[in-house]
């Protein structure tokens, strides 16, 4: 311990070398004082050790803390630790380290991470740091996480986390530059909250009333703001007036408007009722060996697996089967998946597949799942 030539808190002045006798001689002076003795004795002990609280904040500069930060700290710790001496139970210097000691790592654990942490997670990210450079120093490379997780004995999550907390001890800011350049800013990189988060239900549930739509209003609903096609486009793909597209359009938007808003399904004023009226119907002829299954309707998820098992009753003895689908307006995901399952049938059984007669809509939908190979042009019962 160095020695001390500050002015001892005893009268007469004389010379005090050691943080013990000047704590000794205060204790013996403070029992017997008066209040306002006592007080004076308490603030020249303070002062009086003062620079040996200064030496022990310094001990941590470097740290990303102010050195006066520390001071003021270490100094608290001092205060601390002078009411809370009893010569009877050992040396004040050893008692004072360990008080300002405390202090000013009770400092860095709860005032200087940028992140709130728990405090277990700080005490043992401060540990997994004295670790690391222990093990790295006596293996020459940086020991992983269960190293460190046997060296401290707890558990290798654990480790885990105090590694991925510690970055929450000095984050990086947002406004920190990004880029090559520097012009962007950190803050600019980062995601925010999808706008179109909320219009999620919104579109689930208009997804499904789409599906009770007649398949002309649906299809020409799918062409206006999916295809991205204007009233007379539409007109000319339909061969209808544009008169009459606006006028459907406005039908089936006010239809949409009002089950959206109300709780049960708003009656359909249009000449074709929505999805109730799904009506399909197969029928199945032979000739010299080819079966021939015509649907009529719409191939959607209600109908789906009715021409599933409809295909596969057709597919048994059959050694050719041919699918026309020239009375088949629409064909969706469900209904290329009943078809594929057919293609899937008549491979096991070694019978030849045709689709035949299917509608520009409809086969430019089978084209795209991969069916296009099955798709012929000549009528149904023709060669191939």
């Amino acid at each position: 311990m160095p020695a001390h030539r500050d002015v001892p808190p005893s009268a007469g002045g004389g010379m005090l070398e050691d943080l013990d006798v000047a704590a000794i001689d205060y204790a013996a002076r403070f029992s017997s004082a008066g209040r306002a003795e006592r007080a004076e004795l308490r603030e020249r002990f303070v002062a009086f050790c003062l620079p040996f609280a200064g030496r022990m904040a310094r001990r941590y500069r470097g740290r990303g803390e102010a050195v006066e930060d520390l001071e003021q700290v270490a100094r608290l710790g001092l205060v601390k630790a002078i009411d809370r001496y009893d010569p009877q139970r050992g040396s004040f210097t050893a008692y004072a380290v360990i008080t300002i000691s405390g202090e000013i790592k009770r400092h860095f654990r709860d005032r200087t991470w940028g992140v709130h942490v728990p405090r277990r997670v700080q005490d043992l990210s401060l540990e997994v740091g004295h670790a690391t450079a222990l093990l790295t120093g006596e293996s020459s490379r940086r020991p992983t996480a269960a190293e460190l997780a046997a060296h401290l004995r707890v558990p290798e999550t654990a480790v885990l986390e105090a590694l991925e907390s510690s970055a929450g001890y000095n984050p990086a800011s947002l406004n920190a530059p990004a880029g090559a350049e520097g012009t962007a800013e950190l803050g600019d990189l980062m995601g925010d909250v999808d706008a179109e988060l909320e219009a999620v239900d919104d579109k689930v549930t208009v997804a499904g009333l789409l599906l009770r739509l007649p398949a002309r209003e649906r299809r020409m609903l799918a062409m206006r703001f999916y295809g991205n096609l204007t009233q007379a486009e539409i007109a000319a793909e339909l061969n209808i007036s544009q008169m009459h597209v606006s006028r459907l359009l406005s039908r089936a938007l006010g239809w949409l408007r009002e089950a959206m808003l109300s709780d049960r399904l708003p009656r359909w004023e249009g000449t074709d009722s929505p999805s109730d009226g799904h009506s399909l119907r197969i029928t199945v002829a032979e000739d010299g060996g080819v079966r021939t299954v015509r649907i009529s309707g719409e191939i959607d998820r209600d109908t789906a697996g009715r021409v599933r098992t409809s295909l596969r009753q057709a597919v048994a003895g059959a050694e050719r089967l041919v699918v026309d689908l020239s009375a088949v307006p629409l064909v969706d995901a469900a209904g290329v998946a009943a078809l594929v399952d057919a293609a899937s049938a008549c491979a096991v059984a070694e019978a030849g597949l045709s689709l035949r007669g299917a509608q520009p809509y409809v086969a430019q939908i089978l084209g795209l799942s991969g069916l296009q190979c099955l798709l012929a042009d000549d009528p149904p019962g023709g060669s191939r």
